[in-house]
């Protein structure tokens, strides 16, 4: 197995809508906002290399919007999936699988294009399967008042319309038995039956933790973001998740942190915290 880093791209969020309940005396310490109170945020996927299979976990935003809609969003950097594929000699149409953590529109944006001269929307990564939770696509498909904003129904109707959508049935919280290798981690504070890998890797446990702790600045267990659903079942994950993690002596892998990409974990008097970060490519390459 082989696993990358791919960048999908940078953005920002407001800082509050982050925290939730957190005052912003606090959260900024690990979270500096701009003078709009916005703070940075990252699409960072990862590309799994395993025998004949190429696994892309989460797409990142794409490109289809309007300048309208980034402008909500304040993209900055030069990072693009376009660009992390290149950097690393794969091409779109290389791709086996598609993984979706869930079905909000920074995680899955980039799995469907806009043609440019029909205007047709159709699957990013035309040789792959899609696979998302059924209980996460039906939640995408009737949206609650809060998330309805969050699932765009040309990131996720296409999907179905190219027959390219297969869905993973599961209650979990951990699916052992699944089409790819490693296991899934199911949580559902933020979302229903979002998607964590668990991938065993040169000796290590790695955790994608995408929206359960979207940045290091969330590791504290009450910081929990306004857009979860269901704050306080996130609480009760967080707590289950980090003492696991701890115990296992896991890596977390960061979706949406830009400057922590890979950690490990600590006690302290305060709690479950960082002890150290660093680069995956580099701290994986002296353990071949």
């Amino acid at each position: 197995m082989k696993i990358y880093t791919i960048e999908a791209g940078n953005f920002k969020l407001d800082g509050g809508a982050m925290f939730g309940v957190v005052p912003k005396k606090l959260w900024q310490k690990t979270n500096p906002a701009d003078e709009d109170n916005l703070i940075e945020m990252s699409c960072r996927c990862l590309l799994i290399e395993n025998e004949n299979r190429l696994i892309l976990v989460d797409t990142g935003f794409g490109n289809k919007q309007s300048s309208k809609f980034f402008g909500h969003y304040k993209l900055w950097g030069k990072h693009s999936l376009e660009n992390s594929f290149d950097k690393i000699g794969f091409s779109k149409d290389e791709i086996t699988d598609v993984f979706l953590t869930h079905l909000h529109f920074d995680h899955c944006g980039g799995a469907v294009v806009r043609e440019s001269k029909s205007g047709l929307l159709l699957p990013a990564f035309k040789n792959a399967t899609y696979w998302v939770h059924k209980a996460q696509w039906k939640w995408a498909n009737n949206p609650n008042s809060r998330e309805k904003a969050s699932f765009l129904k040309e990131n996720i109707l296409p999907l179905y319309e190219n027959g390219c959508l297969k869905l993973i049935e599961g209650d979990g919280p951990v699916l052992s038995k699944t089409p790819f290798p490693f296991k899934i981690l199911l949580v559902n504070g933020h979302t229903e039956k979002q998607m964590l890998p668990i991938i065993k890797y040169k000796g290590r446990q790695i955790i994608y933790v995408a929206d359960l702790i979207p940045t290091v600045g969330h590791l504290p267990i009450p910081y929990i973001m306004g857009y979860d659903t269901r704050p306080l079942l996130t609480l009760k994950e967080k707590e289950i998740f980090l003492n696991d993690a701890l115990k296992n002596n896991s890596l977390l892998f960061f979706e949406h942190d830009p400057h922590n990409e890979l950690i490990s974990l600590q006690k302290t008097e305060k709690g479950i915290r960082m002890k150290e970060q660093y680069k995956f490519d580099s701290y994986f390459s002296d353990k071949l």
